[in-house]
């Protein structure tokens, strides 16, 4: 019986192998493959790429330098002059696409379902896996701000017509489901929730104190971890003031790139606080450094989105716990039920007095180290095989109601 063969393209995000973003689609496409012939796209592909069990296209074949860290997602769609070269490339790809996949899932990026109107007028079905409704929540201050929303708002509206026309929308929370449903106009019975899953061979407990001896920290120090990227959605700023106003005896070790990095770098420093900023480190090397931890960090800023609540299946959170790490994060969405405060981790406000309190009253080493196991034992079982196994299936009953459709289509009058 021939496989059905599944086009997983992410529009608005180049292959970063640092990326969450990277991460999770090629995640999920790994486990997919044993399940049905995948091929995964993203808008360009660095100049080298890493062995993979599946092939990998890019949309725009323009090399990305292999430097790059940036992620499509974050950095691409409010350009105008881009997206008229960009949207003329997706719509011949997907013309393409239509002709050589049984079905295609499009990763969520500012023209959500885009692709999948272009692959659907072509007669094949489509499937858009969103992750953000796309909440604006920036401050507008000058001509330039004022623009970038306009632009927004348009691209909302153009993502909200696309994917209403989408066959199923496959959202990473409830809370996601919710707001794509009120925002978009999405059928609340056209959508479907998965969550992300863990990849449990790489994250898993290791030993702290080899791995401290590998990154020169000292085996009595308490350690707080946070990994990902530094943007407007990540505020690491707050847990930077709360370190400085508490002075508390800890230290803190950040794993990641983004915008706001240059002004956390200067306010560690103008402080003086004990913070090491490593970079974006390769997706290997962060379970050796969360095996350094005694605590991982994930503070959101949960009025970026609607509804002041945070939509994100955070990819981070299971991670640290998968090795057996106790979370700090802000008890919102699919955070505050994934960790349980003051047994697996602490929920708290992404404020500094807030942060100035836990860090002035955390538990001792050893108290924490009992919850990461706890944190542990509560994610054993989510992996990305669940994942890509409600994802096959969700493609299997599109497909089906595709074929049920057209049989009961009428055909063609006898003269």
């Amino acid at each position: 019986m021939r496989r059905t063969s599944i086009l997983y393209a992410a529009p608005g995000s180049a292959l970063v192998p640092t990326a969450g973003t990277t991460r999770n689609i090629l995640a999920v496409a790994r486990e997919l493959s044993a399940l049905a012939d995948v091929t995964v796209a993203f808008a360009q592909l660095p100049d080298r790429v890493e062995p993979s069990p599946f092939p990998i296209r890019a949309i725009d074949r323009t090399p990305l330098p292999q430097s790059s860290s940036a992620d499509g997602v974050a950095a691409r769609g409010l350009d105008p002059l881009r997206h008229w070269a960009n949207l003329a490339r997706l719509r011949a790809f997907g013309r393409e696409a239509a002709r050589d996949f049984d079905i295609v899932l499009e990763k969520g990026w500012r023209l959500s379902g885009f692709l999948c109107r272009e692959v659907q007028s072509a007669g094949t079905a489509a499937v858009l896996v969103e992750n953000d409704s796309r909440h604006w929540a920036e401050p507008i201050r000058q001509p330039r701000d004022l623009a970038r929303y306009t632009l927004h708002l348009l691209a909302q509206t153009v993502a909200g017509a696309c994917s209403r026309r989408a066959d199923r929308v496959i959202c990473e929370s409830e809370e996601l489901a919710a707001a794509v449903a009120s925002r978009r106009g999405v059928d609340p019975r056209r959508t479907d929730v998965v969550s992300l899953g863990v990849d449990h061979d790489c994250f898993q407990p290791e030993p702290q104190l080899e791995a401290r001896r590998r990154h020169s920290i000292p085996a009595d120090r308490t350690v707080l971890v946070y990994t990902g990227g530094i943007d407007f959605y990540h505020d690491l700023e707050p847990m930077l003031r709360g370190l400085a106003q508490s002075r508390a005896n800890v230290e803190v070790h950040i794993a990641g790139n983004g915008p706001a990095r240059a002004e956390c770098e200067g306010l560690a420093e103008d402080a003086g606080l004990p913070v090491r900023f490593h970079g974006a480190l390769a997706a290997e090397r962060i379970p050796g450094l969360i095996a350094c931890a005694d605590l991982c960090l994930a503070p959101y800023r949960a009025s970026a989105f609607h509804d002041h609540r945070v939509q994100f299946a955070t990819l981070k959170i299971p991670e640290y716990m998968a090795c057996a790490r106790p979370v700090a994060s802000v008890p919102s969405g699919p955070i505050a039920r994934l960790v349980e405060d003051g047994e697996t981790g602490f929920l708290l406000a992404n404020e500094a007095d807030r942060w100035a309190a836990l860090l002035t009253t955390l538990p001792p080493r050893d108290r924490l180290a009992a919850m990461g196991e706890r944190a542990r034992h509560r994610v054993a079982y989510v992996s990305w095989s669940t994942t890509a196994a409600r994802y096959a299936e969700i493609c299997g009953d599109v497909l089906a109601e595709r074929r049920a459709s057209c049989a009961n289509r009428p055909g063609p009058r006898k003269r």
